[in-house]
């Protein structure tokens, strides 16, 4: 039996308002979150705000007195980085209880909202991110050490 459109209305009203509140409330959760990681060498701490952008650098134990410039340098991408996936993925688990899932993208039937623009960029981030679990910075600091070695003389 069909209900009326005036109880269909409601009901979606209804879901709309929940919709709303739950964004709402998941923006200001967002508003205040923070993530912190810790580059693999475990000499610097990095702590990014909900847009990921910097928010403390820390610089642990003295360790980083005995790295190189380049390799303090790429310790601090590598933990900004880290940070920045696990932001990344707290959006992303914040928000994908207030959508349907098609495939590993939220999506919202007939939304006019572009997920893919949305969240996509979220995602690289998050696959970035884990690129920089150890060993990809390893292979960095390589490249960057192999660059700064000495060169023979008359070169």
């Amino acid at each position: 039996m069909n209900e009326p459109i005036e109880e269909r209305l409601a009901k979606a009203m209804a879901r709309l308002e929940e919709t709303r509140n739950a964004v709402k409330g998941a923006e200001e959760r967002l508003r205040r979150a923070t993530a912190t990681a810790r580059s693999g060498d475990r000499s610097v701490e990095i702590t990014v705000d909900a847009q990921g952008h910097l928010a403390e650098v820390r610089f642990l134990d003295g360790k980083y007195r005995t790295l190189g410039a380049a390799q303090l340098a790429a310790s601090v991408v590598e933990a900004a980085r880290r940070a920045q996936a696990d932001m990344a993925q707290t959006v992303l688990d914040e928000f994908q209880p207030l959508s349907e899932t098609q495939g590993e993208r939220p999506h919202v039937e007939a939304s006019g909202v572009d997920w893919d623009d949305i969240f996509g960029p979220l995602l690289h981030t998050v696959e970035r991110g884990r690129d920089a679990r150890p060993g990809a910075s390893d292979r960095l600091r390589d490249e960057i050490t192999e660059d700064e070695s000495p060169r023979e003389p008359g070169r």
